[in-house]
């Protein structure tokens, strides 16, 4: 059997950052993400749990309206509502992987993953530079040489 869930959403709320018994660190929150059939746009609302480092980070990068790629496990668990006494089925995705699918605001050199570009911010170069063709072929291997 195969329990895997990709989602890209915005966070519905900040997350929240709690530790357990065993002192590892869980983060809990809400993605919203669009879902289309038959030309109809609805919005799905998915609970969400990450553990250990990812909660972490997550916690400290993330806040409502966020965008997040998520990779997961789809979960259910049952509990009885202490208002009303009432039995509920609550399905969640279990994150593997939480993925931070924008640039973090106010410093568009630093992305998710740590990489700072050698670039400065206001350098006046960017990082996608006109190159020039190079006249001529100097490359021993020609095209007829490849194998495919």
């Amino acid at each position: 059997m195969i329990n895997n869930v990709v989602l890209v959403g915005r966070l519905t709320r900040d997350p929240e950052l709690r530790t357990t018994n065993s002192g590892m660190s869980v983060a809990s929150f809400t993605i919203a993400s669009d879902d289309r059939r038959g030309g109809q746009k609805t919005t799905i609302f998915m609970a969400v749990s990450v553990f250990g480092k990812q909660a972490d980070v997550v916690a400290k990068y993330t806040k409502k309206g966020v965008l997040v790629g998520v990779t997961g496990r789809l979960t259910q668990r049952k509990y009885v509502r202490r208002v009303d006494n009432v039995e509920v089925t609550a399905t969640e995705i279990v994150a593997e992987r939480v993925d931070l699918m924008e640039p973090k605001a106010g410093n568009a050199s630093l992305n998710d993953s740590g990489y700072q570009s050698d670039l400065p911010v206001n350098s006046g170069m960017s990082a996608k530079q006109d190159v020039e063709p190079m006249s001529g072929n100097t490359d021993p291997l020609l095209e007829d040489d490849l194998p495919f």
